[in-house]
């Protein structure tokens, strides 16, 4: 009698079938986790809406215009855009939210108002339904 039979007869060996339903689980997990993987990158990478802002001039004491380039993945995408205006002591001056239209003249132009002179302009992004972070 090897060691192998002896431990065998003392402990029980371990049924044939359960190695092959641990494999299997684990490959199940496996590609569950790698699908989801997969739709997360893929939700994550192709937005309904993008967006960068070109460049900014300030139009006088009260009035900063930006220039916006905004992307729509289609005309069914309804956007909004914000834009945010700051003065020297980088407190926030004047807000903008607008409505982008699909297939728009890019980059657009939008004048934001503001309470005194602005020193800069800043994009915050835009959100589309159910994209909550903005692009």
């Amino acid at each position: 009698m090897t060691t192998h039979d002896a431990l065998a007869d003392r402990y029980g060996a371990p049924a044939p079938w359960r190695r092959r339903a641990v494999i299997a689980a684990s490959v199940a997990v496996s590609l569950a986790f790698l699908g989801w993987l997969t739709w997360t990158i893929w939700e994550s990478s192709t937005p309904a809406v993008d967006s960068d802002i070109v460049g900014y001039s300030i139009e006088g004491q009260h009035a900063a215009t930006a220039r916006v380039d905004v992307r729509l993945k289609d005309d069914t995408v309804r956007a909004q855009c914000l834009l945010r205006a700051y003065a020297e002591d980088h407190s926030v001056v004047g807000e903008l939210s607008f409505t982008p239209v699909y297939g728009a003249q890019q980059p657009l132009e939008e004048t934001v108002r503001t309470e005194r002179r602005a020193t800069s302009v800043e994009l915050v992004g835009c959100t589309a339904p159910g994209e909550p972070r903005p692009r």
